[in-house]
């Protein structure tokens, strides 16, 4: 079972069933077998914590218990993701904040362009998708301001 760690060409990470997932980078796309769970698990223990870890330590920055939480995979170069869905769901898919570039309502899901040139499409309403993007932010915003004290 290879292991995948999250850096900073990487854009989404895409569940695709039970022990599948599609990690999109930058100029490349490939499946592992690896859970997106395990993926993420993976890449915040690349970097010295854990998922549980860095959702705590999320929670901390972002105030109370929050569903859906994004994280930060890596501090210094800002590598944060966040969940289209419930984090410790296989069927989750995970997307980079700062590898977006636009995102638009399409009836009831959302298309998610980035800066690439790629778009996808989430089954995911606009006003859920627009929540996560504003917590990543908010997320980002804090982490920038305590490293600049």
């Amino acid at each position: 079972m290879k292991k995948y760690e999250i850096n900073l060409s990487t854009i989404a990470i895409i569940a695709l069933d039970s022990n599948k997932s599609k990690i999109i980078e930058e100029d490349n796309s490939f499946i592992i077998d690896r859970t997106t769970p395990k993926i993420i698990d993976d890449s915040c223990r690349y970097f010295g914590s854990s998922y549980l870890g860095r959702f705590e330590g999320s929670k901390n920055f972002l105030g109370g218990t929050i569903y859906k939480s994004p994280i930060i995979i890596e501090e210094t170069r800002e590598i944060i993701f966040f969940p289209t869905g419930s984090a410790r769901s296989i069927e989750c898919s995970w997307i980079s904040l700062n590898k977006i570039s636009n995102y638009t309502k399409d009836k009831d899901k959302t298309i998610i362009y980035f800066k690439n040139g790629t778009s996808l499409v989430f089954p995911i309403s606009y006003s859920s998708f627009e929540n996560q993007v504003l917590r990543a932010s908010r997320l980002e915003s804090i982490l920038r301001q305590r490293k600049n004290v």
